[in-house]
């Protein structure tokens, strides 16, 4: 069938794919749209893979302050090269970040950085729980081990809801953002302050 150029017009504005290779997905899709969009996604998704382990050394720190100033975040998001550090898409993925940060309150940036205390802590939590149940062991690990997930998905930014799409981790936002930018793109650290969070009010 042929594909019109309105129809490769309305893939481009909602893939942010290049024209040629709209084009390419509308043809293989046969001319759905919707089917175009998975194509084009799961070669951005691909061609990211093969970024991920790219060197990522420029970037923005970027700064949100929420709630008339009773929340501010920091946040370092690297990339490859300057220039693109300078684009309005990466500018705006970095200010993501930071209001993500604000309104979910993660504590690690991803499961890995989680230390070995904090996750036996929690395991103990957990299995104590279980085994208040009555559950036998076999199972009181397996319910553990769900709630560790849970844990991940709360607590760790790569893993949590995008606030501004929660169909999205934030780590599928950032894999989507390196296939359309085309560079390595990372949450480096960040630093979450609320006010008086810490302070012992006075009774």
């Amino acid at each position: 069938m042929e594909i019109t150029a309105a129809q490769v017009k309305d893939l481009r504005e909602r893939t942010g794919a290049g024209m040629m290779e709209c084009k390419g997905a509308l043809t293989e899709a046969k001319g759905n749209v919707e089917e175009a969009i998975k194509i084009l996604r799961k070669k951005g998704l691909a061609a990211a893979a093969s970024k991920a382990g790219r060197i990522a050394t420029e970037g923005v720190v970027g700064s949100y302050i929420h709630a008339g100033g009773r929340i501010g975040v920091l946040v370092e998001v690297n990339c490859e090269t300057d220039f693109v550090a300078r684009t309005p898409e990466f500018q705006t993925l970095v200010k993501d970040m930071a209001m993500h940060i604000a309104a979910s309150s993660p504590r690690f940036v991803a499961r890995e950085e989680v230390t070995e205390d904090v996750l036996e802590q929690e395991r103990e939590i957990h299995r104590a729980r279980a085994a208040a149940s009555g559950k036998p062991p076999q199972v009181i690990e397996k319910m553990v081990a769900g709630q560790m997930e849970k844990f991940y998905e709360e607590f760790c930014l790569l893993e949590q809801p995008f606030v501004k799409d929660t169909s999205l981790t934030v780590g599928a936002l950032l894999t989507e953002k390196i296939a359309s930018i085309k560079e390595n793109i990372r949450v480096r650290r960040f630093v979450r302050f609320a006010l008086g969070e810490g302070i012992e009010k006075a009774s």
